[in-house]
């Protein structure tokens, strides 16, 4: 009896004593199901492109898309060895309903929306894919600075982003594109990122604030590319907005959970001069919507919402999978 194995793309003869092992090896790996659940679907090709890197590496592929019950999510994740998302919530109560899940992949930088505490309890690795929507995010902050700064394309005379200086909070792989495209207009750019040596942002051309505070009152515009968490939640407030000169210009591609809403509120009410543009609706976007068009947020989050950047965070996403199962890769783990 001979069989053959042709996971790996070659064939291996497999000796007659091993072939029911084999078998029983063989079954047990097709078992393994990766699942895509997205209530906001990739597109199509992003999708056909996912089942492929699956299936080649010998995995089942499965998905569940535009689901309207969070039930409709327990059953798909029942029986799930791997988890695909975009923004949708793993909760607590989504990791106990996969009692087979090993690791969960969130497709795009933040990961907010996975519950890791949960997650490591159970031993399962939380992934993100960093940098595959980078750019999409970088030219959208651009394009938010030149849609303020040109009165949002209503009558009556803007201004231009040359000789502008540009305020980066956060120097990662967003900050750093926007920095690009922002010298490419004639701005002067300035960062701050404690995580990030002064030498290296000066050597790319970067002015370097020896505070947040500095950063904020030397820029007509901020672009902010924070994470959500315990430092950085409501840590954009009245105190530091105050600061920004005649003018100044807030940009939010990051999370809505940084803004300290109430702050934000004060702050377009006393200065007639302040503007504030988000690509994450705030909660008191009613209240809000009474500055217009000094305030402006874009009626869902478009940051990733490109074609390219689709394609890269969904591929991305289950390569990063299969190195897992095969090779026990967790470069882009974020729950160690």
């Amino acid at each position: 009896m001979e069989i053959r194995d042709v996971r790996f793309g070659f064939e291996k003869k497999i000796d007659k004593e091993y072939a029911c092992v084999f078998q029983d090896q063989i079954k047990i790996y097709n078992k393994m199901k990766v699942l895509v659940a997205t209530e906001k679907p990739f597109s199509a090709a992003a999708v056909n492109g996912i089942q492929k890197i699956v299936e080649e590496a010998g995995y089942n592929f499965a998905k569940l898309e535009k689901y309207t019950d969070v039930q409709q999510f327990y059953d798909a994740v029942a029986d799930a060895d791997a988890l695909i998302v975009r923004s949708d919530k793993v909760t607590k109560e989504v990791i106990d309903h996969a009692k087979n899940l090993k690791i969960v992949v969130r497709a795009g930088a933040g990961f907010d929306n996975l519950d890791l505490a949960a997650c490591t309890a159970r031993g399962i690795v939380a992934m993100n894919t960093p940098g595959q929507n980078s750019n999409a995010v970088a030219e959208l902050a651009i394009g938010m600075m030149i849609y303020m700064a040109r009165n949002t394309f209503k009558p009556g005379t803007g201004c231009e982003l040359k000789g502008k200086r540009v305020g980066i909070q956060a120097y990662g792989n967003v900050g750093r594109l926007v920095a690009e495209k922002a010298k490419a207009l004639g701005m002067e750019v300035w960062a701050f990122d404690p995580f990030v040596p002064t030498e290296k942002m000066e050597a790319e051309g970067v002015h370097v604030p020896a505070t947040l505070e500095e950063l904020y009152a030397h820029c007509d515009y901020i672009s902010l590319h924070i994470p959500a968490n315990d430092q950085t939640k409501n840590s954009i407030n009245y105190a530091l907005l105050s600061k920004m000169p005649k003018g100044g210009c807030l940009v939010n591609t990051a999370r809505k959970e940084v803004i300290n809403e109430a702050d934000m509120e004060k702050m377009l009410a006393e200065r007639a001069d302040f503007k504030y543009v988000t690509d994450i609706a705030p909660a008191n976007a009613e209240a809000l919507a009474q500055f217009a068009p000094r305030f402006f947020a874009t009626p869902k989050k478009q940051g990733a919402e490109t074609a390219e950047a689709n394609m890269n965070a969904g591929l991305a996403a289950a390569r990063q999978i299969v190195g897992f199962f095969k090779d026990g890769c967790t470069k882009f783990q974020v729950n160690k």
